[in-house]
């Protein structure tokens, strides 16, 4: 369905752990100008209609309308000198 890599895996647990949150959440935004976004954030709790994906010991949510857009990409954590994302 979709991958994670490893330095993404490492920042996940790494902010989780600082802001005390289980579960990085993904989903997409759509509409306007600029069509689709990805939306990422933490949360405690899974809700009902939430897909449950484990990479190692991160726990990804994702809501069943967003799984389309996730097909085949790669969530990816990157460190270089003018910033990080």
């Amino acid at each position: 369905m979709f991958d994670v890599s490893n330095s993404a895996i490492e920042r996940i647990k790494q902010i989780s752990k600082k802001e005390n949150q289980k579960y990085f959440r993904i989903s997409v935004d759509g509409g306007g100008c600029q069509g689709f976004s990805y939306k990422f954030d933490f949360d405690k709790k899974i809700n009902k209609e939430d897909k449950i994906f484990k990479f190692n010991e991160v726990q990804i949510l994702i809501v069943p309308t967003s799984l389309g857009f996730q097909k085949g990409t790669q969530l990816d954590f990157v460190n270089v000198l003018i910033g990080s994302y």
